[in-house]
């Protein structure tokens, strides 16, 4: 048996820095922001955001101030933007760490330059616009009266338009027509706002997708989550050689002998076709194993897929090993890169009708991180 923990996430910072160099160069001159909300979609957000500056990357991003406050934390000082804060949000610890912020109506706008003035210094802000997502931005119609009060923040010194930005509706196909329509609404709103008087301000737009597959979507910064991980959502729409960061790890915690017919995990929605063997893989739905996973989704051991067999419970799984030679203490390899065969995450997404960053924003804190620079 081997010393490692019980279940590990192995974090592989060399393809996190390998997709960050291969996203850098498809952004051609645009600046690239690493997204890192959800601690670095599981990942970990501090030593994937040091992964990522050190591969090109010249900005961050978060949703939380908290969040951004934890970069800080552990002595990042790259520019950080932070876009998902509401009133009251703790806008003068923000804004004392140098921490950049979203703002989509006057009314937050103007509540981020009364911290402003409060703290004595301007405060960075991103303007963005509603071009057809339906989620967060100001829409369209109340863009003028943003972009006017955002001016007039700048002409008594208490706010900087740092950046004007928007978010693409189809996160998987940059090139669906909803998408291509936004590309143009965002040419709009920005040549509105740069003829108003805005100067200087970076303009983004670019998801994963839109900077691997639409370059004409890159404008000045570029803007990443899920690819900085090596991940497509769901099916890939190039051939780029995106490399997954992650695998999922456990030990087999007991095996036994059963007889055939043997019912499996609660409710019985599994029982075993012949006599064989049943493996116990301590992790469940507590540590992001979807319960869904039940009767669907294989997982290696000792070289060879088995399914997993009956509920997915809370802190275990069962695996049915028929006349497999494994035993206690013997790796299961969840998912990986699928370089000697095992499941990727890939795999799994195609099971469960989901995406694969719902899997791995949910891999639990009982799951240890090991992170390593081999590929």
């Amino acid at each position: 048996m081997s010393d490692e923990p019980a279940s590990l996430a192995r974090i592989s910072l060399a393809a996190v820095r390998h997709n960050v160099q291969l996203l850098r160069g498809c952004a051609g001159r645009a600046e690239m922001m690493a997204v890192v909300k959800a601690d670095g979609y599981g990942h970990g957000a501090v030593p994937v955001a040091r992964a990522a500056l050190a591969a090109g990357a010249t900005w961050l991003g978060t949703a939380t101030i908290d969040e951004a406050l934890r970069l800080r934390a552990a002595g990042i000082d790259a520019p950080v933007l932070s876009w998902l804060n509401g009133p009251g949000a703790d806008w003068a610890t923000a804004l004392a760490h140098r921490i950049d912020l979203s703002a989509s109506d006057v009314a937050l706008l103007e509540e981020i330059g009364r911290a402003a003035v409060r703290g004595g210094s301007p405060a960075r802000v991103h303007l963005k616009a509603d071009t057809g997502l339906g989620r967060g931005g100001c829409p369209l119609t109340e863009w003028p009266a943003l972009v006017d009060a955002a001016l007039k923040g700048a002409a008594d010194g208490t706010l900087e338009v740092a950046g004007l930005w928007s978010h693409l509706g189809s996160a998987d196909d940059p090139r669906d027509p909803r998408c291509l329509a936004q590309l143009e609404l965002f040419r709009e709103v920005t040549g509105f706002a740069e003829r108003a008087g805005v100067r200087g301000a970076v303009r983004h737009l670019a998801n994963s997708a839109a900077t691997l597959a639409l370059p004409e979507a890159a404008f000045d910064l570029v803007r990443p989550g899920i690819a900085v991980y090596g991940l497509w959502p769901d099916e890939p729409l190039t051939d780029a050689d995106l490399r997954p960061a992650m695998s999922l790890r456990a030990r087999l915690a007991q095996v036994k002998q059963v007889p055939a017919g043997q019912g499996v995990s609660y409710g019985h929605d599994y029982r075993t076709a012949r006599g064989g063997r049943l493996g116990l893989v301590p992790l469940g739905y507590a540590d992001g194993v979807p319960r869904a996973a039940g009767n669907a989704v294989p997982v290696w051991v000792s070289g060879a897929p088995h399914r997993i067999a009956g509920r997915v419970c809370m802190d275990q799984f069962m695996l049915d090993l028929g006349d497999s030679a494994a035993a206690a203490g013997d790796e299961v390899v969840l998912f990986g890169a699928g370089l000697d065969g095992e499941p990727t995450l890939a795999d799994w997404v195609r099971r469960l009708g989901t995406i694969t960053n719902e899997i791995v924003v949910r891999i639990g804190g009982r799951v240890t991180r090991v992170y390593t620079d081999e590929p």
